[in-house]
C-alpha cells in the first residue's frame, strides 16, 4: 500500500490539473459563439463606421497611382528634401524608385507608400493626443500603458483573427491590422518627451501668467517634438514590418508578392521586393532622423 501511494502522489505531482476536455472545449466553444454573435448583431455597423476611411484610403491610392511617374518622383523627392535637405538621400530615393518602376514593382511600390502613408497619419492623429492625455495624468498612464504592452506584444496573428472576423478581407481590416501594431511608439515618445520638458522652463511659463493650453501648445510640445519625431520614426519602421503580415488578409502591394514568393517559393521575386521594402524603410528612417536632428537644433537656438 505505501508504494502504490507513493506512486500514485509521484503521478499526480507530474500531471498538472487541468480542466477536463468537455469543459474546455464548451469554453472555447461559448467564447466563439459570443464573438460570433456579437460579429452577427454589430459587424455590419462597425463595417459602416470604416466606410469613410476606405473611400479615403481607396482615393490616396488611386491618386498615387494616377500620378504620371516622372511627377510622382519629383514629388517624392521634393518630400524627401523637405524633411531631411540632403541632395545625397534625394538622389538615393530617386535611385530607388527608377530601379523599382524598371524591375516593374512602381505600382505595387505606390500601394505600399498609400497604406504606409495613410497609416502613419492614423497613428499620428490619434497616438499624439493619447500620449499628451497620458502625460497629463498619472492614472491615464498607468491604464494606457499595459494597453500599449499588449499592443506590442500580442502576436499578430491573434489580433488578425476578430479583425477578419469582424471587417472580413481587404484594405480596412489590413490597415487596422498596421495601425495596431505601429502606434504604441508614438503614444509612449510623446508621453516621454512632455514629462521630460525641463521644469525651469515651465515655471518661467507660468511666471508670465501662461495657461494650461499655452503652456502645452507654446512650450511643451515644441520642446518635445524631437521625443515625438522619434517617435514617429519608430511608428513608420513597425508600420512597414506588418506589410507582409497584412498582405495575408487582403493589402496589395510589395508585401502581397513577398508572400507570393514564399508560398510558390520564387526566390528573385520575394528578394527584389524584400529588398524595395527595405529601401522604403531606410528612406523613411533617414528623412524622420534627419528633421528630428533639425528640430532638435532649431529648439536649441531658441531656448539655449
Amino acid at each position: 500500500m505505501g508504494i502504490r501511494s507513493f506512486v500514485t502522489t509521484e503521478l499526480s505531482l507530474t500531471e498538472f490539473p487541468e480542466l477536463g476536455r468537455t469543459d474546455l472545449r464548451n469554453l472555447k466553444k461559448g467564447i466563439d459563439e459570443a464573438f460570433k454573435g456579437f460579429t452577427r448583431n454589430y459587424g455590419e455597423g462597425i463595417e459602416d463606421l470604416f466606410i469613410p476611411l476606405l473611400r479615403f484610403l481607396v482615393w490616396f491610392e488611386k491618386l498615387m497611382l494616377a500620378t504620371p511617374w516622372p511627377l510622382m518622383i519629383v514629388i517624392l523627392c521634393a518630400l524627401v528634401y523637405a524633411g531631411a535637405r540632403n541632395w545625397v538621400l534625394v538622389v538615393g530615393t530617386a535611385t530607388v524608385l527608377l530601379v523599382a518602376g524598371y524591375l516593374g514593382m512602381w505600382e505595387d511600390m505606390m500601394k505600399t507608400l498609400s497604406i504606409i502613408s495613410v497609416s502613419t497619419l492614423i497613428c499620428i492623429v490619434f497616438g499624439i493626443p493619447f500620449g499628451i492625455m497620458m502625460s497629463k495624468s498619472n492614472r491615464t498612464q498607468a491604464i494606457v500603458t499595459p494597453i500599449l504592452d499588449i499592443m506590442q506584444t500580442v502576436p499578430s496573428f491573434v489580433y488578425l483573427i476578430p479583425i477578419v472576423m469582424l471587417l472580413g478581407i481587404g484594405r480596412v481590416p489590413g490597415l487596422m491590422a498596421v495601425c495596431i501594431y505601429a502606434i504604441p511608439p508614438v503614444v509612449r515618445l510623446t508621453n516621454l518627451g512632455i514629462r521630460l520638458v525641463d521644469k525651469d522652463v515651465l515655471e518661467a511659463a507660468d511666471a508670465f501668467g501662461a495657461s494650461s493650453r499655452q503652456k502645452l501648445f507654446t512650450v511643451q510640445i515644441p520642446l518635445a517634438l524631437p521625443t515625438i519625431f522619434a517617435g514617429i520614426n519608430q511608428t513608420i519602421m513597425m508600420a512597414l514590418a506588418m506589410v507582409v503580415v497584412a498582405a495575408l488578409i487582403g493589402v496589395q502591394g510589395l508585401g502581397g508578392e513577398v508572400l507570393k514568393a514564399v508560398n510558390n517559393q520564387y526566390l528573385a521575386l520575394g528578394l527584389f521586393n524584400g529588398i524595395a521594402i527595405l529601401s522604403i524603410a531606410i528612406v523613411f528612417d533617414r528623412v524622420s532622423q534627419q528633421f528630428g536632428k533639425r528640430l532638435q537644433k532649431h529648439s536649441e537656438v531658441i531656448h539655449g
